[in-house]
């Protein structure tokens, strides 16, 4: 499943990225792939930015902004139906320069 595409928040830092390849067997949507001895983000667009990746991985290799972006607004077309959106009105336009979900 493909989410907002290129909106998701996930980030690797390589020099930190061992290789454990945990962030591979915990991704319920196959984001990362082996590259080598480190890990790759493969597919961002299918990230749902659950954070169970970041959680896993014991060297801080990842980051990702847990709970907002396509995740929130994935769930909320699904509960309200229709196209994904937050749904925030105008918080997410960045009004006084902060977004608070998007």
């Amino acid at each position: 499943m493909k989410y907002l595409r290129n909106t998701a928040t996930i980030k690797i830092d390589l020099q930190k990225c061992t290789g454990c390849f945990m962030c591979i067997e915990v991704c319920p949507h196959a984001v990362f792939a082996e590259d080598e001895r480190k890990v790759r983000i493969d597919d961002s667009d299918s990230c749902m930015e659950c954070g169970a990746c970041v959680l896993n991985c014991s060297f801080k290799a990842l980051s990702v902004d847990k709970g907002v972006g396509c995740a929130e607004a994935v769930f909320n077309s699904m509960i309200k139906g229709g196209d994904p959106s937050c749904d925030c009105g105008p918080s997410c336009s960045g009004e006084g320069g902060k977004s608070s979900c998007c």
